[in-house]
């Protein structure tokens, strides 16, 4: 599906709100998101991403609550690893020749959490936030606070999408019918396999290590 001109969302505020707005209370993972310091009028000096803390258990009981927690996990894993960074530093491609970058991560991710609980599951009728390339060539370091926004927005309506349907409610994709527990396992092995490539890029960034 075509997406629309890569361009900012005006609805999407600069500063976003933590990763777990407006999800029922429950064991999810809590991953708290504090305003990073500094004003947005340049967001690729001024602006940093915010600070993140990873929800470390008790781990729950059952299949669905496992499936959330280990993709909440995940998900805070990303912003963790930007934790910290200006939109300069989000936008480095600091593994050359690769094009990889931290705020490329999350633009992709954004697609995907799109792509996989709203587009695919869920049947909205959504366009894609980006261009599938252009979700990693057109990083703007001065967009990367409503980047980072949308993503956690978009985590936001991902999980409200899903939230009522049973793991076994299937939809049909390429021909084949899958089910929305695939859908959770895609995600968490698509967030840890990105993760890795987040762990690389932040440690030449700034030397920052840690899980």
């Amino acid at each position: 599906m075509a997406g629309p001109p890569d361009q900012p969302d005006p609805a999407v505020p600069a500063h976003p709100p933590p990763l777990t707005a407006g999800l029922p209370p429950g064991r999810r993972a809590q991953a708290l998101a504090r305003p990073g310091p500094g004003s947005c009028h340049d967001g690729a000096v001024t602006w940093t991403a915010p600070e993140v803390t990873r929800y470390d258990g008790p781990w729950p009981e059952g299949e669905r609550a496992t499936l959330q927690e280990f993709l909440d996990f995940q998900r805070a894993t990303l912003l963790l690893k930007c934790a910290g960074l200006t939109g300069q530093q989000l936008a480095e491609r600091a593994l050359p020749p690769s094009e990889l970058s931290l705020l490329g991560l999350i633009r992709h991710l954004t697609n995907v959490e799109r792509a996989w609980f709203r587009q695919r599951f869920a049947d909205e009728p959504v366009e894609d936030v980006y261009g599938v390339q252009l979700a990693f060539e057109e990083t703007d370091p001065t967009r990367a606070a409503a980047d980072y926004a949308r993503l956690t927005e978009e985590i936001r309506q991902a999980d409200a999408a899903a939230e009522n349907s049973p793991l076994d409610a299937t939809f049909t994709h390429h021909g084949q019918a899958l089910t929305l527990r695939f859908v959770y396992v895609h995600m968490i092995e698509e967030y840890a396999r990105h993760n890795g490539h987040a762990d690389l890029l932040r440690e030449r960034i700034d030397g920052t290590t840690g899980e």
